[in-house]
C-alpha cells in the first residue's frame, strides 16, 4: 500500500464531504486551540509572577509583619509591643546571616498636593536609605536620601513616576520628560522637597509595547513633521499606563526618611495622642539564599527574645511566594490540560463516528478493492491514514485558531500577564491531535479490514 496514495485518497474523501469533514474537525480544532491558549495564558501568568517576585527583592528578602496572637497567648495581648526599632537593632547584632535590615513606617492614604493638582499616595513610607537596595529601586533623577537626612529628620522625599505624572504632568501631557527634583509638594500639611525620582517600573511586555509605540510616534517617513497622516496625529497616553500589581505599587511610591515620618506623622498619632513607636513592618535580606532557612530561624530566635516569647509577628519569605506560584501554575496547567484533553477526546469521537459512517457508505468499494487484490492490511492503513489526515488538518487549523484566540485573550489580559505562545505547546498540541486521529481510526480501520469481499460486494 502506497502511503502517498492513501494520503491523497484521504484528502479527496475530505474534499468530497467538505461540510461534514469540517464538523468532524471542529472538535480537534477547538481542543488544539484551547490547549495552546491555556498554555499561553499560564506561561504569561508565570512570567508575570516571576517578574513581580524579582521586582520586590527576590528570594533573599524576608518580611517581618505583625500578626494576631495565637489562641494560647491571647491573655498576653496587653504585653504585645509589636515590631519596634529594638527588633531592628537586635537583628543587626544577633543575626549574622542577615546582611541588610530595613524598617518601615507606613501612612495610608496620604494626600499630596502641588498647586491645583493632588494625588492620594497609598504607598507613603518612612524608611531607611537601605530601602533602595531592599526593594530593587533605581533612582533616575536626583538621589536617594541618606543617613544624615534621616538623622536630622529633613523634609525630603523620593517619588515614583505615577506621583510625578499626577502632580506635574506626564510627558504626553507636556510634550517632554519632566524632572521634578527640587520641586516642593505638600504631604498632609507638611512641605517636602523632592530630591529624587525612581525610574518607571514595568513588565517586559509593557516595556516592549511602550518602546514600539514611542518609535511609531517619533519616526519614519510617514511620521515626518509635515505629515498629516492619522498616524502622526495619534498620541499615545503613557501616563495612564504606569503599571499595575507590583509595578504599579512601585511607581506610586513616596519615600521619606524614617525619623521624618516618626516626628511629623507618628509621634502623636497613637491612642490619646500618645506616641506610637511601632513599625508597620521590617524587611531583611539574607547574605546567601542557600542559607535562607537558617537565616529565618536566626531572625525568629532574636525576635522571640526581644518579644519575650510573645508571637505577635510573622516571617514571610519570598520562597513561600515562589512555592505558591509554582503550585498555582501547576494546578492551572493541570486543570486546563484536562479540559483540553476532553475537547480532543470529543474530537476523536467525532472522527471515529464519521469514519464508521464512511465505511458504511463504502462497503462495496472496499469489497471491490479486496476482490482485485487489496489485502486487509492495505484497507486498514488506508482508513487509518484517512483518519489521521482529518486529525492533522484539524490540528493545523487549531494552530491558526489558537493564534487568533491568544490575540483576543491578550487584549483583555493584564500586560504583565500577557499570554505567550511557545513552540513546545504548539508541538505538544499538534502531536496530541495526531495521536487522537490514530486512536480514533483504529476501530473503524479494523472493522473495514475484517470485511469479507463477497459479503461486501453483496451489500446494498
Amino acid at each position: 500500500m502506497n502511503l502517498f496514495n492513501a494520503f491523497t485518497t484521504g484528502l479527496k474523501e475530505i474534499w468530497a464531504h467538505k461540510f461534514r469533514s469540517f464538523l468532524t474537525m471542529l472538535g480537534i480544532i477547538l481542543g488544539v486551540a484551547s490547549l495552546i491558549a491555556m498554555s499561553a495564558l499560564v506561561k504569561g501568568m508565570e512570567n508575570g509572577m516571576k517578574e513581580a517576585l524579582i521586582a520586590v527583592g527576590g528570594l533573599e528578602k524576608v518580611r517581618v509583619e505583625e500578626q494576631d496572637l495565637p489562641a494560647y497567648q491571647q491573655h498576653l495581648s496587653d504585653q504585645a509591643e509589636g515590631i519596634t526599632m529594638a527588633d531592628v537593632e537586635a537583628i543587626r547584632r544577633g543575626a549574622p546571616l542577615i546582611r541588610l535590615v530595613c524598617p518601615e513606617m507606613r501612612f495610608r492614604d496620604a494626600m499630596i498636593t502641588h498647586d491645583d493638582r493632588r494625588f492620594n499616595a497609598w504607598n507613603f513610607v518612612g524608611t531607611w536609605p537601605s530601602a533602595l537596595e531592599m526593594n530593587q529601586h533605581i533612582v533616575e533623577y536626583g538621589r536617594m536620601f541618606n543617613e544624615i537626612d534621616d538623622e536630622e529628620a529633613r523634609n525630603v522625599c523620593v517619588i515614583g513616576v505615577t506621583v510625578r505624572d499626577a502632580l506635574f504632568g506626564s510627558p504626553q501631557e507636556v510634550g517632554r520628560e519632566i524632572n521634578p527634583v527640587g520641586q516642593r509638594i505638600n504631604i498632609r500639611g507638611h512641605v517636602f522637597t523632592i530630591i529624587g525620582m525612581f525610574k518607571r517600573y514595568e513588565s517586559e511586555q509593557d516595556a516592549k509595547r511602550r518602546a514600539l509605540a514611542m518609535a511609531a510616534q517619533r519616526g519614519g517617513p510617514q511620521n515626518s513633521p509635515n505629515s498629516d497622516s492619522p498616524r502622526q496625529k495619534k498620541k499615545i497616553n503613557f501616563s495612564r499606563n504606569n503599571g499595575n500589581g507590583v509595578f504599579g505599587w512601585k511607581n506610586a511610591t513616596v519615600y521619606i526618611p524614617l525619623n521624618t515620618m516618626w516626628l511629623k506623622y507618628r509621634s502623636a498619632s497613637g491612642a490619646n495622642n500618645i506616641p506610637d513607636p511601632r513599625l508597620s513592618a521590617l524587611s531583611v535580606q539574607v547574605r546567601d539564599v542557600s542559607d535562607l532557612e537558617k537565616a529565618v530561624q536566626q531572625v525568629r530566635n532574636v525576635l522571640m527574645i526581644t518579644h519575650h516569647g510573645i508571637e505577635d509577628f510573622v516571617l514571610q519569605t519570598q520562597e513561600d511566594w515562589a512555592d505558591r506560584i509554582n503550585t498555582s501554575i501547576r494546578n492551572i496547567r493541570l486543570s486546563g490540560g484536562i479540559i483540553s484533553a476532553i475537547s480532543l477526546l470529543v474530537g476523536g469521537i467525532g472522527i471515529m463516528n464519521i469514519m464508521l459512517a464512511s465505511i458504511t457508505e463504502r462497503i462495496r468499494e472496499i469489497g471491490i478493492r479486496k476482490a482485485v487484490g487489496a489485502t486487509s492490511v492495505d484497507i486498514f492503513i488506508q482508513i487509518l491514514v484517512e483518519s489521521l489526515v482529518i486529525a492533522l488538518i484539524g490540528g493545523l487549523a487549531g494552530l491558526l485558531a489558537a493564534m487568533g484566540l491568544v490575540r483576543v485573550l491578550g487584549a483583555f489580559s493584564p500586560t504583565q500577564n500577557s499570554p505567550i505562545i511557545t513552540i513546545t505547546a504548539m508541538a505538544i498540541a499538534f502531536a496530541f491531535s495526531a495521536g487522537v486521529g490514530v486512536m480514533a481510526g483504529l476501530f473503524p480501520a479494523l472493522k473495514a479490514a475484517k470485511l469479507h469481499p463477497i459479503q461486501a460486494l453483496r451489500y446494498e
